[in-house]
């Protein structure tokens, strides 16, 4: 039996190949533009590897938290993919299949997304949309390839000239007055995956109802063949370079609150961008404002191998050993890590026994709300007269205790959904409430303009941030940053440097002032097209079982996200999405989260306590008491398994 179609059903009927593979090879095989995807669905037939074939083509990609993530390399990488061979070891060619990132998917996802941005714009002038890359295999080829695309479909195209960071992208997009921008990335995700994360004429990722508009346009196209516009309806495709770098730069030096304390407190600061994008605007930038900035050499090189360490997350302790060892051999006073698109920022930083210690999304956070509250009081931006009209906004799993620090000064917090597109939508929300006459064209407007008339006529906002090492302070930029967030934190270990402290030191003030809180991320990662399908039926087990008590303490509120009607601080209802929220009558709480873009199921575990007069026990307990709670957790997954 060698025909393809027979031997494609024959594995259906024995159970070894999904239905949905079937279908999605069938799909894929009638639109391919060449002969690859044909070649390598043989070899993997051939070999027998259906499990392969089952996680490249058990469903097609769709938009997560912000856009499409899947491997652009294989588990098994046939000899048609691998070809000559490209840079970093890489194959040639991108993984072929339909849950996977390659041209075919890429080819797709650019069409319905110029599909959609022409619609909205209508008649006339050519849109716009900007496209920039990271380090990783394939994203600069496809970068480069969607921009063509976009050209060849009639809009005009910016692409950077080399790697550059997420939330560059968005600050590209307003700046330019693009209609829509994309940004290849998988962000810190391992070295096989890549992703295609779009966005909207507002900068910020897309949310509905653009998401689901642009995926109907998406899946309305079924090849991977196009017929480009005659030449004079086409667009042009131009290049950002450092000139632009600088643009962006400016900005993130408004972010400063009181630059003086980096010229009284200069900080000396080891800073690792794990092979990529974040070193190009963070070291000179801050060796220019003042810093002592060392960097690791293995890892300024960007190769989306990552071949340093095994996650090029600056959330995992490992991703920061190599800076941290510099720091204690060179006396740095903080270690700043960047993820490969420098939107995520972890640090390490010296106690007062001169010991380096990590610090979690959560804390740096809050350190940063804090700083940044209470400096904005000093210097008149806040008032009693105007406090209310500043605002903080945080997601739903990110701590509680920024909502204290927030209390304490009278600003308001806004709990948004897990994902910093829902952030950019409330500052959307908060730009749109100026009255058009006084904004005239808002994105012109310096820093301090925007934000008298936010804090006259809308909300004015602070500080924003998710506990995945996500954080922001401006609205000129619509995605967390960390770029702006390494200066942030720098300015808070200048500023407590300047009275003497530690940030350890600092944080146990915060502590002791608002209470103690402790966060602990946990998650059960399930690959492939079974573990897929393992996630979706634990998340309904808990949706339609769920616990009524929970290692020992009752339930005392329940929310399902997917289902009920939940409204934010402001009134708005909150769109629907798949997260579970379990508070217990002694004070933990965790939730309950299929990821949008990895193959795990996410917890998110809380716990806190009156700092009491012994911090150290305090949080002691507290540790304990989270360490139980995911140990029932984990039993309990089992038994719903």
């Amino acid at each position: 039996m060698n025909d393809l179609p027979e031997q494609l059903a024959a594995a259906v009927e024995s159970g070894k190949l999904l239905e949905s593979a079937k279908h999605n090879i069938e799909a894929l095989l009638a639109g391919a533009s060449s002969d690859l995807p044909m070649n390598a669905v043989k070899e993997l037939v051939a070999e027998g590897n259906f499990p392969e074939l089952n996680d490249r083509f058990f469903k097609t990609l769709a938009f997560g938290t912000g856009g499409l993530r899947g491997r652009t390399i294989g588990r098994a990488v046939t000899a048609s993919e691998q070809g000559a061979g490209g840079p970093n070891d890489r194959p040639e060619f991108p993984c072929v299949g339909t849950a996977t990132m390659n041209y075919y998917n890429l080819s797709r996802a650019v069409r319905g997304l110029v599909a959609y941005v022409k619609s909205a714009v209508g008649e006339g002038d050519k849109p716009t949309v900007v496209f920039a890359h990271d380090t990783r295999h394939f994203s600069k080829n496809f970068a480069d390839f969607g921009a063509r695309i976009a050209a060849d479909l009639g809009c005009n195209a910016y692409v950077f000239d080399g790697p550059r960071s997420t939330p560059q992208l968005s600050f590209a997009v307003r700046q330019l007055r693009a209609d829509a921008g994309v940004v290849i990335t998988a962000s810190h995700n391992p070295a096989h995956d890549c992703g295609f994360k779009a966005y909207f004429n507002d900068g910020g990722q897309i949310v509905e109802p653009h998401a689901t508009a642009i995926i109907k346009e998406v899946n309305a196209i079924t090849s991977e063949r196009y017929e480009p516009l005659p030449g004079e309806e086409q667009g042009k495709v131009d290049v950002l370079g450092e000139e632009f770098d600088q643009q962006y730069i400016d900005l993130l030096k408004t972010l400063l609150l009181q630059p003086a304390l980096l010229e009284k407190s200069p900080t000396k600061i080891v800073f690792t961008n794990l092979h990529g994008t974040g070193g190009h605007i963070n070291v000179p930038m801050l060796r220019k404002l003042g810093f002592e900035v060392l960097t690791v050499p293995e890892q300024d090189i960007q190769d989306g191998r990552f071949p340093t360490v095994e996650s090029p997350n600056p959330e995992n302790a490992p991703a920061l050993a190599m800076a941290i060892k510099l720091a204690e051999s060179s006396g740095a006073e903080i270690v700043i890590g960047t993820d490969p698109d420098a939107d995520r920022m972890g640090v390490a930083v010296r106690d007062s026994e001169g010991k380096m210690v990590l610090l979690t999304g959560n804390q740096i956070g809050s350190l940063m709300a804090w700083y940044r509250l209470k400096t904005c009081f000093e210097l008149g931006w806040l008032t009693n007269a105007n406090r209310t009209r500043g605002v903080l906004v945080k997601t739903f799993v990110t701590t509680e205790l920024q909502s204290a620090i927030a209390n304490s000064f009278g600003v308001s917090v806004v709990d948004t959904l897990t994902g910093f597109k829902y952030i950019a939508a409330k500052l959307k929300k908060y730009e749109d409430a100026i009255p058009a006459d006084k904004k005239g064209d808002y994105r012109s407007l310096t820093q301090e303009q925007t934000r008298k008339l936010r804090l006259e006529f809308s909300r004015f906002f602070v500080f924003g941030g998710e506990e995945s090492y996500g954080y922001l302070g401006s609205d000129a930029v619509r995605d967390k940053d960390a770029n702006g967030a390494t200066l942030m934190f720098a300015e808070v270990a200048a500023y407590a440097k300047s009275i003497g402290k530690t940030l350890p030191d600092l944080l146990d003030d915060l502590y002791h002032e608002f209470g103690y809180y402790l966060e602990v991320g946990k998650a059960l990662t399930m690959e492939g097209a079974d573990g897929a399908a393992k996630i979706q039926a634990l998340a309904s087990s808990y949706a339609n079982h769920p616990p009524k008590e929970i290692d020992g303490a009752e339930v005392i509120r329940f929310r399902d996200f997917s289902t009920q009607d939940i409204y934010d601080q402001e009134g708005d209802l909150l769109p629907k999405e798949k997260m579970l929220f379990f508070d217990l009558a002694d004070g933990r709480s965790f939730a309950v989260r299929p990821s949008g873009t990895e193959p795990k199921i996410k917890y998110y575990l809380f716990g806190k306590s009156d700092a009491g007069v012994d911090l150290a026990e305090t949080k002691h307990a507290v540790a304990q008491n989270l360490t139980s709670l995911w140990q029932w957790i984990e039993e309990d997954a089992k038994s719903r398994g």
